[in-house]
């Protein structure tokens, strides 16, 4: 067996997740192992066979692609695809790709803080989460969205009409929170 690589990825609880995998020749022949216990299996001309905690919760692609629907903290743990693929005269040659899958909490509510300098409102957006967010703010005046955990608007400019919401987004997940710009002027 040819070994390619293995890969850490990273899943959110109730997500829905697929393994990267990419393969760009004809699949004959399909096994994906958690924990060296097979969990899927296809072959040419068959429909796919799901086993274990899998068997509900998964698809298998004819790319070799599998996605499990709503992870669990329990899909954690090292999955192994081990496919064939034709290449020239008919010769089948085995590969093999290994993922390290961690499941992360999901997506907790950002808090916002707030507060003025002597000409600024800095708006602050915090989120206890173990991987790296992407933040970024809309306010309610502005189509502009800016990418930071902090905004600072000149107070000369704040609209005390406006809202300001503040989104993170891990993965394909997004939580946000607003606030009115109103509650933060002494």
């Amino acid at each position: 067996i040819a070994h390619i690589y293995c890969k850490d990825v990273v899943g959110i609880m109730g997500e829905n997740f697929t393994f990267p995998v990419q393969i760009d020749r004809k699949i004959v022949e399909t096994v994906w192992k958690k924990n060296k216990d097979k969990v899927a299996e296809w072959e040419e001309q068959n429909k796919p066979t799901y086993f274990g905690p899998l068997r509900n919760r998964s698809v298998l692609m004819e790319n070799g692609s599998l996605t499990i629907v709503n992870l669990e903290k329990d899909d954690a743990g090292t999955y192994e695809l081990v496919y064939q693929d034709v290449l020239v005269w008919d010769y089948v040659e085995d590969h093999k790709l290994d993922f390290v899958l961690v499941v992360l909490d999901s997506l907790p509510e950002p808090k916002i803080s707030c507060n003025t300098s002597d000409d600024e409102l800095i708006l602050n957006c915090t989120a206890n989460f173990q991987g790296s967010l992407n933040y970024s703010w809309k306010l309610s005046n502005n189509p502009l969205s800016y990418q930071n955990h902090e905004l600072s608007i000149p107070l000369e400019n704040v609209d005390i009409t406006a809202n300001a919401t503040c989104i993170i987004k891990f993965s394909q997940t997004e939580r946000s929170s607003e606030i009115s710009l109103i509650q933060c002027l002494p």
